[in-house]
C-alpha cells in the first residue's frame, strides 16, 4: 500500500497521500509541556524511514546544545495523522509541535489553533526563507509554523525512448531559462505520438487519486488565477487557455486515456514501467524512480507559458498556542530550518529546501544529485500569489470540484465553458 507525505498537494482530506507503510507509530500521545516540566517538548510527525532518521539524528543534535531539554518525537501514520489531532486540539492534550502540509496549516491557523510566530523571527531571518515558502506558513500576514521542506514536480524523460523517436537528449532544456514553451512541448508531443506504438504515449501528468490541484500549475503558467479573497477568478481567458491546452492532451491521445484526475494508477508507475516516455513527477519519488526504472533517465524543466510554474507540495512544522513552553518550541523550529539542520534533512530525504542559501546545487542530495538541481531550480518558480490560493481553507473542496470538473472535460467531452462556469460556482461557495 502507498500512502505518505508529499504525493499530492498540501490540502484538507488531499494532504500529502504518498505510499509509503509508515512504521514507528508510538501512538497518539499528545500532553504538551505544560505538565510541569517546561524542558520537555511532545513532537508528531509521520515519515518515510528516511525522514524518521533524520528527524531523531536533528532532535539528538539540539538536545545536545540544550543541556536537560528532552524532545518526545511520536511518529504515526499518517492517514490517522490530523484526525487525531483535531481532537488532541479540541481536549486540550495537542503535541508542542507537530508536522502539516502547506495546505492543512492554512486550517489551523485561521482557527487560532498554533503558535504566532511573529516575535521570534526578525526580518532580516524572514529574508532567508524563498517569499513563496514564507507565504506558505503565513495567515492574515503573521507566520503560524516554520517552512521546513518542500517538493514539487519536473519532467522525467525516458532518454531512450526520446532518442529512438528522433529527439536528441542532449538537447533537452535543463534551466527554467531554456524550458520548452508550451508550444514546444506540443511538438515533443506529436514527435513521440507519431513514433510510438499505439499502447505507449508521449507522456502523462500526475493529477490521479486526489492531486488535481497540480492542473492548477497549468493555469498558473497561463497567468490566470482561480481564487482572490472569497471571488473565484478561473473563468478567465487565461482558465480557456490552460483547459483548452490539456484537454489537448487527451484528444491527440498524448496521454493514456485511463490517466485523467480519477485514474487510479499514478504517473510514476506508468513512467517505469515503460508506458509513458515523459512524466511530470513529485522530487520526492526520485529515489523511488531511481530504484525501480530499468532504463536511462533525466528531468527537465516543466514547460512554461507566460511563466514558470509547478505544485506545491512539503510540510511545515508549527507549534500549538497553548504550548507550555513557546521560547523553547519556537527555538526548536527555528533550529530545524536553519541552513545546517534543513541541508542534512534534504540531503538525506531527497526533498527541497526552502532557504535562498540552500538554492541551486548548495545540497548534497543523496540519490541522484545529477537531477535535483533541476528540482530546486523548479522550485523558485512558485509565486507566493500561487501559495495563497494553495493554502486557503477551501482547498478541500476546491479540489474535489476539481477532480469532477476536469474528468468531465478530459474524459466526458464537456465544454471549457461549462465547466469553467462550474468550477467558478464550486469555488466561491467553498471560499464563502
Amino acid at each position: 500500500m502507498r500512502i505518505g507525505n508529499q504525493r499530492l498537494v498540501g490540502i484538507v482530506g488531499l494532504g500529502a497521500a504518498s505510499a509509503l507503510v509508515l512504521s514507528g507509530c508510538a501512538g497518539f500521545g499528545g500532553g504538551g509541556s505544560g505538565a510541569g516540566d517546561d524542558q520537555t517538548l511532545t513532537f508528531t510527525t509521520w515519515g518515510s524511514e528516511a525522514e524518521e532518521t533524520s528527524f531523531k539524528k536533528l532532535i539528538s543534535d539540539f538536545e545536545a546544545e540544550h543541556e536537560g531539554v528532552d524532545i518526545k518525537l511520536n511518529v504515526v501514520p499518517y492517514d490517522q495523522m490530523f484526525s487525531n489531532i483535531d481532537a488532541q486540539l479540541s481536549s486540550g492534550d495537542a503535541p508542542d509541535i507537530f508536522r502539516v502540509d502547506y495546505g492543512n496549516l492554512g486550517v489551523y491557523s485561521s482557527q487560532g489553533q498554533l503558535l504566532d510566530l511573529r516575535e521570534y523571527f526578525t526580518q532580516d531571518e524572514i529574508a532567508e526563507f524563498t517569499p513563496a515558502m514564507w507565504e506558505a506558513i503565513s495567515y492574515d500576514g503573521a507566520p503560524y509554523g516554520v517552512p521546513h521542506q518542500t517538493d514539487v514536480s519536473a519532467l522525467l524523460v525516458n532518454t531512450a525512448m526520446l532518442s529512438d523517436a528522433g529527439i536528441d537528449p542532449s538537447a533537452l532544456p535543463t534551466t527554467q531559462e531554456d524550458a520548452w514553451t508550451w508550444e514546444e512541448f506540443a511538438d515533443v508531443a506529436e514527435e513521440l505520438r507519431t513514433a510510438l506504438p499505439a499502447d505507449k504515449y508521449p507522456f502523462v501528468y500526475n493529477w490521479q487519486l486526489g492531486g488535481a490541484p497540480r492542473w492548477l500549475s497549468w493555469l498558473f503558467q497561463a497567468d490566470g488565477t482561480f481564487l482572490d479573497g472569497t471571488t473565484a477568478t478561473i473563468d478567465s481567458a487565461e482558465g480557456a487557455k490552460a483547459l483548452d491546452f490539456t484537454k489537448s492532451f487527451f484528444e491527440n491521445d498524448w496521454v493514456p486515456p485511463t490517466s485523467s484526475t480519477k485514474g487510479t494508477v499514478y504517473a510514476d508507475s506508468l513512467f517505469t514501467e515503460g508506458t509513458a516516455a515523459m512524466a511530470f513527477i513529485g522530487s520526492f519519488l526520485v529515489p523511488d524512480i531511481d530504484y525501480l526504472a530499468e532504463f536511462e533517465w533525466t528531468a527537465i524543466p516543466m514547460p512554461k507559458d507566460e511563466r514558470g510554474a509547478t505544485d506545491l507540495g512539503g510540510n511545515a512544522l508549527v507549534a500549538t498556542k497553548d504550548t507550555g513552553n513557546a521560547d523553547l518550541a519556537a527555538e526548536f523550529l527555528k533550529f530545524m530550518v536553519s541552513t545546517e539542520a534543513m541541508s542534512e534533512f534534504c540531503a538525506n530525504t531527497n526533498e527541497l529546501p526552502t532557504r535562498i542559501d540552500l538554492e541551486g546545487d548548495a545540497v548534497e542530495f543523496k540519490v541522484r544529485p545529477d537531477v535535483m538541481p533541476v528540482f530546486v531550480d523548479q522550485a523558485a518558480t512558485i509565486e507566493p500569489q500561487d501559495v495563497k490560493q494553495l493554502t486557503s481553507p477551501a482547498m478541500s473542496a476546491v479540489n474535489t470540484a476539481l477532480q469532477d470538473q476536469l474528468e468531465a472535460a478530459f474524459i466526458g467531452g464537456q465544454s471549457t465553458a461549462d465547466t469553467l462556469a462550474k468550477l467558478s460556482t464550486a469555488i466561491e461557495e467553498a471560499a464563502q
